[in-house]
């Protein structure tokens, strides 16, 4: 059966400074695990490859980390520095020549330990104030050169993104890592210029690490950040309790320079303040570009029977509703929405939604994470 509605709205272009969009899709930043000492290779090449191929208009890399000794938490996540910097220019041809734009996602995990493996990083995960949690030690406090060095290292890798032809870089501050853990107050309980009892005051380093990009940049390279309430370590967990508040976190980053402010929810069809606007009110990224006029883009389990949490449980939540997706777009409630796992076991999803094939669709099946195809 051909679905009738139509997913024009999916497939309107997109630009963004140095951003040049096809359609609205992205490729949601996944963690794959498969570089090998830190470097990408042919398999990662093939597998950003075919994603465009499918037709997606923006490709986000998997989480790849700055010049800091402890910023993974892996040994397979990739390295965006050094030596496994030149390994990533294949992969930006390979995406262009299939009309895909490419940004790497640039990260640093903080004191947030595997949950999948054993392996730890030979030097002390850094946090904020040496937890991992509220009330968990891990690691060791940053000192205010720790701080300052890695600003730099954001600053590097996202000049080098540039440089290698990316059309954008990410910044992940979102779901409890480094930057997210100071924005936590759960995680930041500082008493330097980096701490305090209000999020703007937490934002201070996610704000430096924005403006030290941008001037690396210059003004017309697009920048995005990824911000989320939630945390792996608390999935109730939330920044902004209020629009107000919600206004003092994200305003300053996006006058730091921030372009795009890319909303991780669990499900993306639920409403970040029901209280105010009802049931079916605006999202995350809905509130974010309301509140400060920034472009935004959602993600959280589109397409999905279970959130990403869910997929390792028994449990199963409530479908996500394309024709709320649909619905949500053609109101301008945000500019693009990100697709993670079905793009992992169906790079063509793209086109196959833009030609009324979502019944072909591939499953979500745990499986399909313990390889690269």
């Amino acid at each position: 059966m051909t679905m009738s509605r139509s997913t024009e709205v999916l497939f309107q272009p997109f630009r963004l400074k140095s951003l040049d969009l096809r359609n609205r899709i992205a490729m949601a930043p996944m963690t794959r695990g498969f570089a090998t000492d830190g470097v990408v290779g042919p398999q990662q090449v093939a597998y950003y490859r075919r994603r465009a191929e499918g037709g997606v208009g923006l490709i986000l890399s998997e989480g790849t980390v700055i010049d800091r000794p402890a910023s993974r938490n892996e040994p397979g996540i990739p390295f965006f520095h050094g030596e496994a910097l030149p390994a990533w220019q294949p992969v930006v041809d390979s995406v262009h020549a299939a009309g895909t734009a490419i940004a790497p996602q640039i990260w640093h995990v903080g004191s947030v330990a595997s949950k999948t493996t054993d392996w730890r990083p030979d030097a002390p995960m850094e946090s904020p104030s040496g937890l991992t949690a509220p009330g968990e030690p891990c690691g060791v406090a940053m000192t205010e050169v720790d701080i300052a060095d890695t600003v730099a290292a954001f600053a590097r890798a996202a000049a080098e993104a540039k440089r290698l032809g990316f059309d954008a870089v990410e910044v992940h501050g979102a779901h409890g890592y480094l930057v997210d853990q100071f924005f936590w107050s759960g995680t930041n309980l500082r008493d330097d210029r980096y701490g305090g009892p209000t999020l703007p005051e937490r934002a201070r380093f996610a704000a430096e690490i924005i403006a030290a990009i941008r001037a690396a940049v210059g003004p017309d390279f697009a920048l995005l950040l990824r911000v989320s309430q939630w945390k792996q370590q608390d999935y109730t967990a939330r920044l902004a309790e209020t629009p107000e508040a919600m206004t003092e976190w994200l305003a300053p980053l996006v006058e730091a320079g921030v372009d795009m402010l890319h909303c991780s929810q669990r499900r993306f069809w639920q409403p970040e303040f029901p209280e105010i606007d009802g049931e079916t009110g605006l999202n995350f990224a809905g509130w974010a570009k309301k509140l400060t006029g920034a472009a935004t883009m959602s993600v959280g389990s589109v397409g999905m029977t279970g959130d990403f949490v869910d997929v390792f449980t028994e449990h199963r939540s409530e479908t996500a509703s394309f024709e709320g997706l649909l619905d949500r777009m053609e109101r301008d409630e945000f500019d693009m929405i990100a697709i993670g796992r079905g793009l992992i076991v169906d790079p063509d999803w793209a086109e196959k939604v833009r030609t009324g094939r979502r019944e072909d669709l591939t499953p979500f099946e745990i499986g399909a994470l313990m390889s690269l195809a």
